[in-house]
């Protein structure tokens, strides 16, 4: 692992211990040059997932990048990080375990806005705001609208077996 502070390459790992959830192992790393203190997190990756985005490029997926996204639009809403971190994870899990290495864009944006439905609907429409590319008031009214007749139907409990 290189030091972010002087760049070598020769990194000692100190401390290992997985999260709470134990789906990410965190690293506590110390430079043998400068001697200077980072942690590391290391995750399960199931498949090297390809992002196809609307012009066509294809593009490594980048999960810092769904998580900066998803942060955005959450700004300033009282959301615990840690729903946010097994959110962004569940919506990976998902794009990995879907058999495809290629993915759309469209699709990515289509599961954060599902995920995000349930997390908070402020988000839901700001995400949506810039996914769908709203140009009018009339945009937002229909995804409130949508809001709106989602929450008048009634939701039906689980049946236990």
């Amino acid at each position: 692992m290189r030091c972010p502070s002087c760049n070598s390459l020769d990194t000692q790992v100190k401390d290992s211990r997985p999260t709470e959830d134990s789906s990410v192992i965190r690293r506590r790393r110390v430079c043998v040059t400068c001697n200077f203190r980072f942690t590391t997190f290391e995750r399960v990756q199931l498949r090297e997932l390809t992002v196809i985005k609307r012009n066509g490029r294809r593009v490594p997926f980048d999960r810092d990048k769904l998580m900066r996204s998803v942060q955005i639009s959450l700004r300033k809403r009282s959301v615990d990080p840690e729903r946010v971190e097994k959110m962004v994870s569940a919506i990976v899990r998902e794009l990995e375990s879907g058999g495809e290495s290629e993915v759309s864009s469209e699709a990515i944006g289509e599961i954060v806005m599902e995920h995000l439905r349930d997390l908070d609907d402020v988000a839901y429409v700001r995400f949506a705001s810039v996914y769908r590319n709203f140009r009018e008031a009339k945009d937002f009214e229909a995804v409130l609208g949508e809001l709106s007749a989602e929450d008048e139907t009634p939701r039906l409990a689980p049946v236990r077996k």
